[in-house]
């Protein structure tokens, strides 16, 4: 059986902090979408339809320049949101947004949504506080940049998306993708990778051999996850 808008609602942060009253009026506006691989799914300059919310597969949030230059801001995956601030700003989207993996959404309606906003106050203030955790998450972006080298914000991103299992990562994007989201060149991102495994803090597999031979790094396994987070912090000795 395949997930509800209530399901895909339940497990987004934007809205983990409204109640029960107003999380039920989010449930009765809600529309499920469903996108291809590849498939654009908004455009840099178009209006908004409303209140993304993914349930499954995953999303690029990426600005484009008019050489043709990407820059992924966002790569979105289950529990997240996209065109929430142009929707509830009123303005246009600033950035491109495609299905990366075939997707599961919820659309929350501009119109129904901004009317609920309007008239409940409750969800509103629940809905700001879920968008602190938001800005939280913005600021931990800026700290890469600024604060974190290349094997610093690489050792920061696996580990972010380590399963609890402690079993291999897939990871989300093509590589160039993930490189662009981390501020880095396709060739800066791959030698940072080597450097983690000739450092065996990962281990790169092959995604397509089960003998793990020609490792191509598509799947990583966090080999010694502790000294990997003093890389994330710029703690452990220059590699």
């Amino acid at each position: 059986m395949g997930l509800s808008a209530a399901d895909i609602l339940h497990e987004c942060k934007l809205f983990s902090r409204v109640e029960a009253r107003g999380f039920q009026r989010l449930v009765v506006i809600a529309r499920m979408c469903k996108f291809r691989k590849a498939e654009m799914i908004l455009r840099q300059d178009d209006w908004c339809e409303g209140v993304y919310v993914v349930g499954s597969g995953l999303v690029r949030v990426f600005k484009s320049a008019a050489s043709g230059k990407e820059h992924v801001l966002h790569i979105v995956g289950p529990g997240g949101t996209f065109a929430e601030a142009a929707t509830i700003g009123q303005f246009r989207s600033p950035a491109n947004v495609e299905a990366v993996a075939p997707t599961t959404c919820v659309l929350l309606p501009a119109e129904p949504f901004e009317e609920a906003l309007r008239e409940d106050h409750e969800l509103c203030l629940g809905m700001m506080t879920g968008m602190t955790l938001w800005v939280r998450h913005l600021v931990g972006l800026m700290e890469d940049i600024v604060l974190r080298d290349a094997a610093g914000r690489l050792a920061r991103f696996l580990l972010q998306l380590q399963p609890a299992d402690r079993g291999p990562i897939e990871l989300p994007v093509l590589k160039r993708h993930v490189a662009s989201h981390l501020n880095l060149t396709s060739e800066t991102f791959s030698r940072t990778l080597r450097r983690l495994a000739e450092a065996e803090l990962i281990t790169l597999l092959d995604s397509n051999r089960p003998d793990g031979n020609r490792p191509d790094g598509n799947r990583v396994v966090l080999t010694d996850p502790e000294k990997l987070r003093l890389v994330a912090e710029g703690l452990f000795p220059k590699l």
